[in-house]
């Protein structure tokens, strides 16, 4: 397990570098409230993690009175199953609404860039990282395993995001959806998810030499519309990205999401492209009553607590990427292998 004196942070243009050892396991997680119980943090230390990526709803904020929000996010620093998992194991962050400023909000929030400076700061961003100069809080990271490139890219999907188009009633009558569905999909072509700054210099890094590459994003990206916050709300914007893809020809590519409440393993083959994974971890500490409809998931969702887990088996004759969820009291409750060779054009 990487220790915090073992590992050095080094800046590479837009991109961070782990001088460490091989990296072999990443845990991953969101939607943890620091009010409630957060003794999951002593079961991932048990699977000895080399990075846990926090993948937004880190804490609740849900304000626009950034002295509430540092409050709360003392209350994460100083919650002794956090501060004991933190004092070993490196975290990478990006965020979501609760932690970006409040719910289901965008680019129209006014405390962005102070919300910004306090995320930044909490997560102990390295003074001169880029993330301090653009727009938003995207970023990536280069690692190694078992003699592969590892590309990890966490998007902003808060920054630069325009309006949800609320619910319009267009599946009136389909009773799959037995709940209140929100939003609607956002068919103006002038709406963005990501924005153009943060489309750009995605493009470049699909372009970079990888591997893997594990893409976090905070919302789903690879479900059906379910009138929730998801890519699918934006659906040009996800076929965007899809197109994108095969543009740079990258392969490797597996997203790992959270916002949900719950757990699933979605899957999509896009014409022209390779299998594409999103594997979702939400609730750390939230629960959600029911799932909702998707025909791209891979077995049953997971309704309790639990993180998210990638390991790596890249140095065998067939390497592999196990895609896992595990559960509060260390149950391996979804597992998945990923052949490398089925991620490549």
């Amino acid at each position: 397990m990487i220790r915090i004196g073992l590992f050095l942070l080094l800046q590479v243009c837009c991109t961070f570098t782990f001088a460490q050892k091989e990296v072999t396991t990443i845990a991953f997680g969101s939607c943890s409230n620091p009010n409630k119980e957060m003794n999951i943090f002593d079961t991932i230390l048990t699977r000895h993690p080399d990075m846990f990526m926090y993948l937004g709803d880190n804490i609740y904020g849900d304000t626009e009175n950034m002295r509430v929000l540092r409050k709360k996010y003392r209350t994460l620093k100083t919650d002794p199953h956090y501060k004991k998992f933190a004092a070993v194991t490196p975290i990478i962050a990006t965020w979501d609404d609760h932690d970006f400023g409040l719910n289901d909000s965008g680019r129209h929030y006014r405390k962005k860039e102070a919300s910004k400076k306090i995320f930044l700061q909490f997560f102990k961003e390295p003074k001169h990282s880029d993330r301090f100069a653009h727009n938003g809080i995207y970023t990536s990271y280069n690692l190694t395993s078992g003699g592969k490139n590892i590309q990890v890219i966490l998007l902003d999907l808060r920054t630069f995001r325009d309006n949800l188009k609320a619910y319009d009633g267009f599946l009136a009558g389909d009773s799959s959806y037995l709940y209140v569905l929100d939003y609607s999909p956002q068919l103006n072509p002038d709406s963005t998810l990501l924005g153009a700054e943060q489309w750009k210099w995605l493009e470049q890094q699909l372009l970079q030499p990888a591997d893997v590459r594990i893409i976090g994003s905070s919302t789903q990206f690879a479900t059906q519309f379910n009138g929730y916050e998801t890519w699918a709300n934006f659906p040009l914007e996800q076929e965007r990205f899809l197109q994108l893809i095969g543009q740079t020809k990258a392969n490797g590519i597996i997203f790992i999401s959270g916002d949900l409440h719950y757990a699933e393993l979605s899957y999509i083959k896009p014409e022209g492209l390779y299998g594409i994974y999103d594997l979702t971890s939400s609730g750390l500490t939230e629960e959600w009553g029911f799932s909702v409809p998707n025909e791209n998931r891979i077995g049953s969702p997971i309704m309790d607590n639990q993180f998210g887990m990638i390991r790596f088996a890249l140095n065998q004759p067939e390497p592999e990427i196990i895609l896992e969820i595990v559960d509060r009291f260390g149950q391996t409750r979804i597992q998945h292998k990923v052949r490398l060779a089925d991620l490549q054009f």
